[in-house]
């Protein structure tokens, strides 16, 4: 979006001028993170876990780019070589704790910063492609994760690779062959263990190029906002530098504080016991589970049970892929003209039942595969469908919202307890934003 009032890149420093002549990249950094780029004035801390899911990215790339110089992708010593890593490189335990803990990490502020545009509407228009192109990068991270976790060659991440990459057997007619291609053969080997890591290697490097085009796609209509209304003037907007930033760098600190806490007190408290026991084969863990953030996609997995028309193994896979494939159609499914849940009664009932069933699937995807769990995971799963499928559309078309305020100017200072300040034009100043 093309603010008039945003202040404008002009260098004075000789060097400067001949950069922005020839290679612009202070101005591109000034227009999209600086005083260049005016941000809604009431952006909460709701906001700061998209920056955070990009520094938990920047952190992953280069712990993983060490450890990558120490790890050797081979099943006869794989696992050894994440012990060596452990036990004689300097700082060897800290970089894979970093690694490990900082995936989750990213999950969270990832999961958050999905909920967050659920919440406010940041998926309708003219914000569409922002959407799709973050599910984009949540895919994108779920397929790296997955692969990462099956490199340390421990009883987990052969089993977990074994049974994920089974799923695709259930394809009708190509299904077997499509298994055969992923693994390399007819089971984690070798081969597996090769590709996995070439690809667990290159893919945030993919993910970063996406996140690119991600802020560009938000750059062009501007930020969303809590109130879901569009900006009207100057009024309504701060300069990125330095409210945001300041802002942005309160929440860094937090983010890297508790991510201090569990690599220093828990490192394990995330992963799995049986991840330190090398791949056996032939002994089979009494309950396998992936890493804590497929958990409520594999709750959905499980939750079929019984053969109608297709396999329940097909309809598994068909639902775990359809829950996220669903969300691609989410601009199109919701249509109230409202955006924001603060102004939504019954979508803000719904949203948050739809919170507790994902938390519920997240907890039966981590219990093993029986009663209750089974039958709990198939409710649950049940609504989650329906919830996006019928619940959301009739909301949409049948809710009455609350009144929206007439900018965003007047909804922050009825916050604060003052008056409407003039528009543009007045005599009298606009009061200064508040953040």
């Amino acid at each position: 979006m093309s603010f008039p009032w945003a202040e404008q890149y002009t260098p004075t420093n000789p060097f400067m001028k001949y950069m922005d002549e020839r290679l612009p990249m202070p101005r591109l950094i000034y227009n999209s993170l600086g005083k260049g780029y005016p941000t809604p004035r009431n952006l909460n801390y709701f906001w700061n876990f998209g920056s955070l899911a990009g520094l938990a990215l920047v952190i992953q790339i280069v712990t993983g780019i060490v450890l990558a110089m120490h790890y050797a992708a081979s099943t006869d010593i794989a696992f050894a070589s994440v012990e060596h890593i452990m036990r004689d490189v300097n700082s060897g335990w800290l970089l894979r704790y970093l690694h490990s803990n900082g995936a989750s990490f990213f999950f969270i502020a990832l999961y958050i910063h999905i909920f967050r545009g659920l919440y406010y509407g940041s998926y309708k228009p003219p914000r569409e492609m922002v959407w799709l192109l973050g599910l984009v990068i949540f895919l994108l991270a779920m397929a790296t994760a997955f692969m990462g976790y099956v490199l340390p060659w421990g009883q987990m991440s052969y089993w977990g690779a074994q049974v994920i990459t089974g799923l695709f057997s259930a394809i009708p007619l190509v299904g077997e062959a499509l298994h055969s291609w992923l693994l390399g053969g007819f089971a984690p080997d070798n081969a597996t263990l090769n590709r996995f890591f070439s690809l667990h290697y290159l893919l945030p490097f993919v993910i970063a190029g996406v996140i690119i085009l991600h802020i560009w796609a938000l750059h062009l209509p501007g930020s969303s906002n809590p109130t879901g209304i569009d900006v009207k003037g100057p009024q309504d907007t701060v300069p990125f530098h330095p409210y945001y930033t300041a802002k942005d760098g309160f929440g860094v600190g937090i983010f890297l504080i508790l991510l201090a806490i569990l690599v220093f007190f828990a490192p394990n408290f995330l992963g799995h016991a049986d991840n330190y026991i090398e791949a056996n084969p032939l002994s089979t863990p009494a309950h396998i589970v992936p890493e804590w953030y497929f958990w409520p996609f594999y709750a959905i997995l499980r939750a079929f049970t019984v053969d109608f028309i297709l396999p329940a193994k097909l309809w598994g896979v068909i639902a775990m892929f359809g829950s996220i494939i669903l969300l691609f159609f989410l601009p199109w499914l919701d249509k109230s003209p409202v955006r924001s849940g603060n102004y939504r009664p019954q979508f803000k009932l719904w949203f948050w039942v739809l919170v507790g069933d994902v938390v519920v699937l997240a907890y039966c995807g981590g219990r093993p595969a029986e009663e209750p769990y089974v039958m709990v995971s198939q409710i649950a799963s049940i609504y989650y469908f329906a919830h996006f499928l019928i619940i959301l559309p009739i909301v949409s078309r049948t809710e009455r919202p609350k009144p929206l305020p007439n900018s965003i100017t007047e909804s922050v200072l009825a916050k604060r307890g003052e008056p409407a300040s003039p528009g543009p034009g007045s005599a009298t100043p606009p009061a200064q934003p508040a953040v």
